[in-house]
């Protein structure tokens, strides 16, 4: 035996073993690489699909054309644009129409049934629709005015009548219900009827929204070649007023007023700061054109413009400021009229002796006449051009 070990060879009996241990191995060797035919079958489809996605998608990015691309971004704008300019054209029909509306009843004033207020009644045809900005403090200034430019009662009637020239004291309402400010002013307009009400929450800081609801308010109430605002403690002429307006009668979009561009007010806590002061370019820059605050008037075309268009016209922290901002990229035409913002005795005083009489007056250090309850009487007896001067107007 110990032969055998040392010669190297195997022994017999281990041979059994080393055939079943082979068989095994085979066997399972055989298991792992072996695949029925249909698992081929399986493999060969899906390579296929593999191959025809990535030359779907190969064929995809080769024959996709940039150009095509390009034309249809250059649809997508055309037809964009063409929105845009069918959004303007709709807005300049309904003011051209408005115009052509109210030269028909000048022309065919039988006809003018035509135009309706909201709740289908006619509208008043008048000259002008002036508007006196007032606050439920200011009743000494409304008396004020009451004492010397403004008609009262039967006076005021005829001038509606006669001249087609309307004047009312504009007005909202306070944040309470039936307040005691609002009872006031009802029993005012019981005395002297000749306030415009206005759907509007008065508020020193809500001057832009009450201007827009004032031109609206107005243009369904009365159909006028002009609409006006002014403050209650600026002293008007109303003839040399209704003079100049008649000039620019024949104009389709006018915008009327003492021009002025003063600077845009950054700074916190000043008097008349801009809080989207940087849509105005660097600090420092200047205001657009814009007629100053205290007295404008502006066509019916436009005054219609801001009736269509009054949700989405945009309030600066300036209610003059506002106004002109709506104008900007339309076809109208700015007229600084000087003779709408005369100083106080003696620059109005001077001007009237020489024959020039200001359509409008007021001190600019205070935006008005200063202490103007106390000094209106005397601007008027200095500058106004007479108790009767607007009944020899030929309009």
């Amino acid at each position: 035996m110990m032969k055998n070990r040392g010669s190297g060879k195997i022994s017999t009996k281990w041979i059994p073993f080393f055939c079943i241990s082979f068989f095994f191995m085979g066997m399972l060797f055989t298991n792992r690489l072996w695949e029925p035919p249909e698992s081929d079958n399986k493999l060969i489809s899906s390579h296929q699909r593999n191959e025809e996605l990535k030359v779907i998608c190969e064929d995809c990015g080769t024959k996709k054309k940039p150009r095509e691309d390009k034309d249809v971004m250059d649809e997508v704008q055309k037809t964009h644009d063409s929105i845009k300019s069918l959004d303007k054209s709709i807005s300049m029909l309904q003011m051209e129409l408005a115009a052509s509306r109210s030269s028909n009843e000048l022309i065919h004033p039988r006809e003018s049934v035509g135009v309706t207020t909201q709740n289908g009644k006619p509208k008043k045809k008048a000259f002008v629709v002036i508007g006196v900005n007032t606050a439920f403090s200011s009743r000494r200034r409304r008396d004020s005015v009451r004492e010397t430019w403004m008609p009262q009662g039967e006076k005021l009637r005829k001038l509606e009548k006669d001249k087609g020239i309307v004047i009312r004291f504009m007005i909202g309402h306070s944040a309470t219900s039936n307040s005691i400010l609002d009872r006031a002013i009802d029993s005012e307009e019981a005395q002297h009827n000749d306030f415009l009400r206005l759907e509007h929450i008065e508020g020193y800081h809500e001057l832009s929204a009450k201007t827009k609801i004032f031109f609206t308010t107005a243009v369904a109430k009365w159909d006028a070649d002009f609409y006006v605002k002014v403050d209650d403690d600026v002293h008007l002429n109303l003839g040399v007023f209704a003079s100049t307006l008649a000039h620019y009668r024949s104009k389709p979009r006018v915008y009327i007023g003492c021009m002025k561009s003063g600077p845009v007010l950054a700074e916190k806590n000043v008097k008349y700061h801009e809080p989207e002061f940087w849509k105005f370019g660097e600090e420092g820059n200047k205001y657009f054109r814009h007629a100053t605050g205290q007295i404008y008037a502006i066509s019916k075309d436009l005054a219609t413009y801001i009736s269509i268009n009054q949700p989405i016209l945009h309030k600066f922290a300036n209610e003059d400021v506002s106004l002109g901002s709506w104008f900007i990229g339309l076809d109208v035409e700015h007229i600084d009229e000087r003779s709408m913002c005369c100083g106080t005795p003696p620059d109005c005083e001077w001007k009237a002796q020489a024959g020039n009489v200001c359509v409008a007056s007021f001190d600019w250090s205070c935006s008005g006449i200063c202490q103007s309850v106390e000094k209106m009487k005397f601007v008027h007896e200095k500058c106004g051009e007479g108790d009767e001067g607007i009944w020899g107007v030929s309009l």
